[in-house]
């Protein structure tokens, strides 16, 4: 069926920081409807109502406008896990609260094709936001912990939800349906695992 385009906004004068929130909310938009290949500075620039020069400036490139969406997307993903510690120490069903939260935004909310598109395109340079966004997701999780062992914890914990969840976005049903695995099977696996980053024993140190 065809589908009605949205009618683009009139131009008006907006700050930076208002331009680039109202990019990277239609970004999301389009990333949504058709894969970041429909992320582009024209498509962005006719939702927002702006010229694709004046999308440019404040972007830079479709692929400063591509990392910046990843970055900020990651950052949503940091507010999603507020008071993750608290959770995975009084609630028992939290380590697949956090499994789900975290799959989702790479599966339903896009991220994983999205980073995929990234580092595809060459255009690894790019990524900054998204390391500022790894790294404040990180922190804030730590900031929650109380032992000193904690960073490396979270680090190795945050490592393993987002490759398995990047890898369960675009690959996870192709190997599911391999293995005769049912849709939840990584989730359910990731849930089991995670309580034991919380262990200060749990998951053994890297070997030096």
């Amino acid at each position: 069926m065809y589908k009605q385009a949205r009618p683009h906004q009139k131009r008006r004068k907006r700050s930076g920081v208002e331009v680039r929130e109202e990019g990277l909310i239609a970004a999301r938009r389009l990333l949504l409807d058709g894969g970041p290949a429909a992320v582009t500075l024209a498509s962005v620039g006719h939702e927002i109502g702006m010229s694709h020069a004046n999308v440019l400036h404040h972007f830079g490139s479709a692929a400063g406008l591509q990392s910046a969406l990843m970055g900020s997307m990651v950052t949503d993903l940091t507010t999603a896990l507020d008071n993750v510690v608290e959770l995975l120490k009084t609630d028992a069903t939290a380590p697949r609260t956090v499994a789900d939260r975290v799959f989702d935004a790479f599966d339903k909310g896009g991220a994983g094709q999205l980073a995929a598109w990234i580092i595809l395109s060459g255009d690894v340079e790019h990524l900054e936001p998204v390391r500022e966004a790894v790294r404040g997701l990180v922190e804030a999780i730590v900031g929650q912990s109380t032992d000193d062992a904690a960073p490396d914890r979270v680090r190795a914990a945050v490592l393993m939800m987002a490759v398995s969840a990047f890898g369960d976005a675009l690959i996870g049903p192709h190997v599911r349906d391999m293995l005769d695995q049912p849709e939840d099977a990584m989730r359910d696996l990731v849930a089991r695992i995670l309580p034991l980053f919380l262990i200060p024993t749990g998951i053994p140190p890297a070997t030096p």
